[in-house]
Order: structure tokens, then C-alpha cells, then sequence
């Protein structure tokens, strides 16, 4: 009897390990902690990957999330340390390897240090990469909290249909945008969700990726002044009638 008392729990220890590296989302030991949210927008079957301090984010990662449920949650617990997180959603089922067209990811968050005890909470938002575009990201509206709607209209105040809103973080907006809309409609609007609040920068073109060119249809976000304007958005708030006038290039 005792014998077979050692022998169970060698094997619970086995299925405990186990459980750690295939990233189940319950907290598996009282010196771990959690970390969950919401993949936005929502992403059902997304997973969130924990790497350590080194790791080659296109290798194996330390520890990988359930898929995310219908809702786009996901939970992972993660011993104690620092770590450099990465949501992604592969079309092909490929745990490891580059980032294909029509995969969805979202940006490295990190690094990230996890504590005993601490669960940390965080929405993410995990972007689809579209055809061999490289520079700029898309996202898919979501239903959100936080956000901005609006209409892109042009000199003569008619809606352009097929502009995306981008979103920076910075007013010289020479960096890679933080977020971009879905193509407008006939009716010009468009909506972008962000996971939480801040101050964005704002432009409107008709072309996806690299720098307006000349017969493109661009505009910024300037609030009546030379220089763009931040926005400011709160968290748990739409901010309404972010409206922007794109010209022609010349």
C-alpha cells in the first residue's frame, strides 16, 4: 500500500508539470500567479504565450494559455519572474514559427514581472496580419467599452468609403500606428475599439501601409489647429462625431 501511495503521487506530480507547460489557465501552486483577461475583439481560440527573459518569441514558449473561450477569455498561471507576453491566434494550428497572413497577434508586452500571489488582469488586443503588408496592423471592431466612432469625409464633405482610421501614440505619427480600423463603408464611418483608455493621434487615408503617396487621400485628426491634436479617451467611454477630412496628395 504505501508503495502505491508513493507510485500516485510521483504520477500527480507528472500530470501537475504537465498541466504548467501545456499553460492551463488555474492556478496550479500556491507560489504562482495568474494572469488573465480578454482577447479582444473577442477572439475565441486565441492563446497567450509566456516567455522567459531570452527565449525566441518564434520558438517554444515557456508557457502557453488554453484556447481563449467564445468570449475571447484566457488565463495562465506563471511561477514567479519576468516575462514577455504574446497573444496569438494561428489560422494553421502552428504552435511555434513566424506570424502568417491570416494569423492574428498582438504586439510584445514586457517584460512583465509576475509576483506570488498577484494576479494581474489585462485585455489584449491581437491583430490580423493582412496579405505581405508588413509596416501597419488591422484590427476588427469590437465590441469594447473604450473607443471612438466617426465619419472620414472629403474636400466636398462626401463620405469616402474605403479609408482606415490609425491611431498613434505619438504627435509626429512617423512611428508604427498602434491601432488601425477596419475599411470604412459607403456611409464613411468607422469605429475603433482600443482595451483601455489614453492620448491618440489620429489619421485618415485610403491606402494601407507605408507612407501617403501622391494621389492618396489623406487626413489628420487637428481639432481647428496646424499641429494634430490628441484625443483623449477615458476608459469605459466612446467618444462620438471623431470626425476627419481627407484631400487628395498632390
Amino acid at each position: 500500500m504505501a508503495r502505491e501511495t508513493v507510485i500516485s503521487a510521483a504520477r500527480a506530480g507528472v500530470v501537475a508539470a504537465l498541466l504548467l507547460a501545456a499553460g492551463c489557465g488555474r492556478q496550479q501552486e500556491s507560489g504562482q500567479a495568474t494572469v488573465s483577461g480578454r482577447a479582444l475583439t473577442p477572439l475565441a481560440e486565441a492563446q497567450l504565450y509566456a516567455f522567459r527573459e531570452g527565449q525566441d518569441l518564434k520558438g517554444p514558449a515557456f508557457a502557453a494559455s488554453e484556447p481563449a473561450g467564445p468570449e475571447g477569455g484566457f488565463s495562465l498561471a506563471l511561477p514567479p519572474g519576468k516575462y514577455f507576453l504574446v497573444l496569438r491566434k494561428r489560422e494553421g494550428g502552428e504552435a511555434v514559427g513566424p506570424v502568417r497572413t491570416g494569423d492574428f497577434h498582438s504586439e510584445v508586452i514586457g517584460p512583465v514581472t509576475v509576483r506570488a500571489g498577484e494576479p494581474i488582469v489585462r485585455d489584449i488586443v491581437a491583430l490580423r496580419k493582412l496579405g505581405e503588408t508588413k509596416d501597419l496592423p488591422t484590427a476588427t471592431p469590437a465590441p469594447s467599452s473604450t473607443g471612438i466612432r466617426g465619419t472620414i469625409t472629403d474636400a466636398d464633405g462626401k463620405p469616402v468609403k474605403g479609408a482606415r482610421l490609425h491611431a498613434y501614440t505619438y504627435p509626429q505619427m512617423s512611428e508604427r500606428p498602434k491601432y488601425v480600423s477596419e475599411e470604412t463603408g459607403a456611409d464613411g464611418r468607422y469605429v475603433l475599439f482600443f482595451p483601455e483608455g489614453g492620448t491618440f493621434y489620429l489619421a485618415a487615408r485610403t491606402r494601407f501601409g507605408g507612407p501617403p503617396k501622391i494621389g492618396e487621400l489623406y487626413g489628420r485628426y487637428d481639432d481647428g489647429t496646424i499641429e494634430p491634436s490628441g484625443i483623449h479617451v477615458k476608459n469605459d467611454e466612446i467618444v462620438e462625431h471623431v470626425d476627419i477630412t481627407v484631400h487628395k496628395i498632390w
